[in-house]
């Protein structure tokens, strides 16, 4: 069993590793690691027996700091700046690709990026630093389209009534900070009671979602994950709120014949040949062990699927899974 004190010293800890590990060992042949970050999950399949690694993610800053540990894994690794819903582009073939989704601790830390209420910063929040900023959705989306991001990526109840207040206080000025947008948004919600999450938590989440297509890359990523899974491959996906785990758990029941018989958008079984079978009948969640070890773990849940031997499905819609999507802004 790995030994989560000695998880909780690295720089980074991956949430549910070990639960990971118990459901695909033994560890072989070549992985994709799709959200890099700092590399936790990379260095944890190379550790259990992984030969090679390819490590994706779209935020260019995170290699960098890999540098000082990159040396202890001579030719394991190769490093690539891009959207895993690319990974056909790179890879084919592998034993395994493995998700962690969401904004990671250290995008959080850094004020700079504009992902966190509780540091003054640019209202920015964009994974790679390309492309339009929260700042100019929030400036210049329309009431109706915030309103459905807040309510829809944020799953916020009163995402009328704040959207409602964001656009009248843009009349005026525009936001330009993560501290202005968080005081109006407590401004016009309750005060959180003691335990609670921030006001802003919801909001903030939503804004970050829509500003990176999250959901969108998501829904690509895993039918690419299909596409370049050997047989018996495995799917790894952990997820970090409820509508992201409701993609991967509708994709998963769609892939292994399950979802026909509730959806009248999907086809009868016999004619989309099952492409996974369960690894974990449902989803894993942390131990108060690793919860008492990592707070950002308290949320996570995890679901692993192996790949069958049959060739790629045709790619599903999000009308035919049952989850929101907000159109372009």
């Amino acid at each position: 069993m790995m030994d989560l004190d000695l998880i909780s010293k690295a720089d980074h800890i991956p949430v549910l590793i070990e639960p990971i590990i118990q459901n695909i060992s033994p560890v072989t042949g070549v992985w994709v690691d799709a959200t890099f970050g700092a590399g936790g999950y990379t260095r944890a399949l190379l550790d259990a027996g992984a030969d090679f690694v390819f490590a994706i993610d779209r935020d260019p800053n995170v290699f960098s700091l890999a540098e000082k540990w990159l040396g202890q894994y001579p030719d394991r690794i190769e490093l690539i700046n891009d959207v895993f819903s690319n990974l056909e582009k790179y890879v084919d073939d592998v034993n395994g690709v493995v998700f962690d989704l969401g904004v990671s601790s250290m995008q959080l830390d850094q004020a700079t990026r504009g992902f966190s209420f509780l540091k003054e910063g640019p209202l920015d929040m964009r994974m790679s630093q390309t492309g339009p900023t929260a700042a100019d959705l929030v400036n210049s989306a329309s009431e109706k389209t915030l309103s459905n991001i807040l309510y829809f990526f944020g799953e916020e109840r009163a995402s009328r009534r704040l959207a409602k207040a964001i656009t009248a206080r843009r009349e005026r000025a525009f936001f330009e900070t993560t501290t202005d947008l968080a005081k109006l948004i407590e401004s016009v919600l309750p005060r959180s009671k003691p335990g609670q999450s921030h006001p802003a938590t919801r909001s903030f989440q939503a804004l970050r979602i829509a500003v990176n297509k999250e959901y969108e890359e998501l829904f690509n990523g895993l039918f690419s994950a299909e596409k370049v899974l050997s047989s018996e491959g495995y799917l790894v996906v952990v997820t970090f709120h409820s509508i992201e785990d409701r993609i991967v758990k509708r994709f998963i029941q769609a892939r292994t014949g399950k979802l026909y018989s509730t959806n009248r958008y999907l086809p009868g079984s016999d004619v989309l040949p099952i492409q996974f079978t369960k690894v974990t009948r449902k989803a894993v969640k942390p131990t108060a062990s690793e919860m008492s070890i990592n707070s950002r773990a308290r949320s996570a849940k995890l679901r692993i699927a192996k790949r069958t031997d049959f060739n790629p499905g045709k790619n599903l819609t999000f009308d035919e899974l049952n989850v929101p999507i907000v159109g372009e802004f």
